[in-house]
């Protein structure tokens, strides 16, 4: 099993702060920006940063998949992750001041599967998960752009 990374990053156009709280505040903030990728999405326990459980769906690739993630905060106020409590999968999200703004880094790593399963996820999820990780990074921008208007 070789392990799969997929990464996407951008600048937002807010104090890095401020989207740091709405990457974390998975009850009031986080749900906001999520692209349609993403649906079903709960919070079971907590709701901001650290010891957050959630779950929610995700299509792509013509696929559905369920997903509970559990938050850390291995850096508060900068970095964030989630990780799959079924799986090996875990997505971190960095938050960087960038003049004024903030450079935004998600990324998800797993172990991915043998075999030719294994073959075609490695050819074609990364792809897919990229572009929405693209998409999400873009609404967190306009998200944040409202919450924070120049």
């Amino acid at each position: 099993m070789a392990k799969i990374v997929v990464s996407a990053e951008r600048v937002v156009d807010a104090p890095a702060e401020a989207v740091y709280r709405y990457v974390a505040d998975m009850r009031e903030h986080h749900p906001r920006f999520l692209p349609p990728a993403f649906s079903d999405f709960q919070v079971e326990s907590g709701g901001t940063g650290a010891g957050t459980i959630t779950r929610f769906k995700v299509t792509a690739g013509g696929r559905t998949r369920d997903y509970r993630m559990k938050v850390d905060e291995p850096e508060p106020g900068r970095v964030l992750t989630e990780s799959d409590t079924a799986s090996s999968m875990v997505t971190t999200t960095t938050v960087t001041p960038q003049d004024g703004a903030a450079l935004v880094r998600i990324s998800t790593s797993w172990n991915g599967a043998g075999g030719i399963g294994g073959f075609f996820e490695r050819r074609f999820a990364p792809k897919a998960m990229r572009a929405i990780y693209t998409d999400e990074l873009e609404r967190l921008n306009a998200y944040a752009r409202d919450q924070h208007p120049a």
